[in-house]
Order: C-alpha cells, then sequence, then structure tokens
C-alpha cells in the first residue's frame, strides 16, 4: 500500500494522512544524523497499516532511536516528556518559570496580588527591566485536551481586576500571560489576540514556543532523561528538581537515590551533553 493512502489516529481521535515530512522533521529536531533518520524511517514505513496510532509510530521511532543514539532519543521524547511533569501542574508552573528566569527575568512562583475586588494567585511573576509579567499556567496531562476560549476569557478578568488595582501604581503589571503544554483552539488564539493576552503553547507563537524556547535555552525537564528511572525522576520533581541543569549543580540527589557511581558517571554525561550542547558520536 503507498504510503500516501495511509491513514493515521491522533491523539485527539481525528485521523489524517501519514506524512513522512512531520516524521523526518520530529527526528531531525533530536538532532540525529540523516543516516539514522533514513534507517528509522525506513523501518517505521514498512511496519505503516491503517489506523495506526501517532503513539504508535512515536514508540517505534523511539525505540529505534533509543538503542542506536540514546542522546538524540532524550530529545525526541521532549513533548512527551513535559507531560510526564504532571499529574499536578506545580512541577510545570516551576519550569515555565525556569525558561523566564533563564532568559534574564526574576521569577516569583505561587505569589499573591490584590485585585481591585479579590486577591489573586499568580502562577509566575516575571520582571526585566520595564517588563512585568503576571503568567497563569495551564497543565493538561491529556495530550488531547486544548486550552479553549474560556481559559483566556477567565485570565484575562483576572489580570484586569489586578490591573484596576493598580492602575496608579508604578509598580503595575503590564503583560498578562497565558501558558500551556498543550495547544490553544482557534477562539483562544483569537480572543488572545484582540484581548492583548501574550498565549505561549507547545508550538505557539511559531518559532518561539515552548518547545524552541527548551531548544534554544537547552533547558530540559529530568523526565526527557532516557536513563533516570521514572521512580527517580518523581523524586526529583517532588524535591522541586525540574531541570537537568539543576542536577550538576545539586549531585547529592543522586546519592539520596542509591544511584551507583557508574550509573551516575552515564547519568551525568547525558545531562552535560544536552544541556551544554555537546557533539555527541555515538
Amino acid at each position: 500500500m503507498n504510503n500516501e493512502e495511509i491513514f493515521i489516529k491522533k491523539s485527539s481521535g481525528e485521523g489524517e494522512k501519514f506524512s513522512i515530512s512531520k516524521l523526518h522533521n520530529s527526528l531531525q529536531r533530536s538532532g540525529a544524523d540523516k543516516a539514522s533518520i533514513k534507517k528509522i524511517i525506513d523501518v517505521v514505513r514498512d511496519e505503516l497499516y491503517q489506523g495506526i496510532s501517532t503513539k504508535e509510530i512515536y514508540n517505534r521511532a523511539f525505540a529505534l532511536l533509543k538503542k542506536n543514539k540514546p542522546i538524540y532519543a532524550s530529545k525526541y521524547k521532549l513533548k512527551k516528556a513535559i507531560y510526564e511533569l504532571g499529574p499536578t501542574g506545580f512541577p510545570f508552573e516551576k519550569f515555565i518559570g525556569a525558561l523566564l528566569e533563564f532568559s534574564g527575568y526574576s521569577i516569583q512562583i505561587g505569589s499573591f496580588l490584590q485585585g481591585k475586588c479579590v486577591t489573586h494567585e499568580i502562577d509566575v511573576i516575571a520582571k526585566r527591566n520595564e517588563e512585568y509579567i503576571v503568567a497563569e499556567c495551564k497543565f493538561h496531562s491529556d495530550r488531547s485536551k486544548k486550552c479553549d476560549v474560556k481559559v483566556p476569557l477567565y485570565i484575562h478578568s483576572r489580570y484586569q481586576d489586578i490591573l484596576m488595582n493598580y492602575k496608579n501604581s508604578k509598580d503595575c503589571p503590564n503583560e498578562g500571560w497565558v501558558v500551556t503544554n498543550t495547544q490553544f483552539t482557534k477562539d483562544a488564539l483569537i480572543y488572545g489576540k484582540c484581548s492583548g493576552l501574550h498565549l505561549l503553547s507547545w508550538d505557539f507563537p511559531i518559532d518561539n514556543g515552548i518547545k524552541d524556547r527548551i531548544d534554544r535555552l537547552r533547558l530540559y525537564p529530568v523526565t526527557v532523561s532516557t536513563l533516570l528511572t521514572n521512580r527517580e525522576k518523581q523524586f526529583l520533581i517532588s524535591r522541586d528538581v525540574v531541570l537537568l541543569r539543576q542536577l550538576l549543580k545539586d549531585k547529592f540527589y543522586l546519592d539520596h537515590l542509591g544511584v551507583s557511581e557508574k550509573r551516575k558517571e552515564k547519568i551525568f554525561k547525558e545531562i552535560n551533553m544536552l544541556c551544554n550542547h555537546i557533539r555527541i558520536n555515538t
């Protein structure tokens, strides 16, 4: 069967034609070389069937990449790794705070601002020069769930309440953000633009979404590691260690987990390669 006739099932339940270019681009973003990409695509293409899920395609490509190029497999699973920050949204808030902090902002997580009517708990407050951002984070563990228009509507009303209280103050926020690990619906994007809210999702704005910021700053979550176990990752997250970069400074956490010296050496080699953009020859 011609691959162009293969329809795959997305996580939302919708169907679409299989695209070799999409698979190629996702593998290329991992840093894998051309030969490895071609080999993986050839294998995956031969195993396609009508109705195969995007999850099955991802799992197969990931397994092949992990077997031959483990470090690139870590980058390939980035989107999945963001979902693994759950089930609560707090690690995601810490992660977004870290992205802003490494962009030169001073940040506060889980602070309170008084509105004209009520007090509001703000997920992330970020300041840099004249910028004063109040950001609300909406984490979804369900990949098929998008942020609909009700979310920016709600956040905008809270933001306006805060602005009314600070309108005569020099310390008045000037940017309201809505951040999600999934995507926004069309109406949510339209409302965000119309209302002046800044929307940030996995792939929005184009070329400056969460995935782009992570790769640019090399701020990978601990969940991206292919060497740490799920138990180890959850332990680190429970201690507010959400970035692999944090482990480079706080290596003692692996001692608490009883990780052997040999494993630690491999783990820190992986972290250094990811965080410092060292070329991998594996």
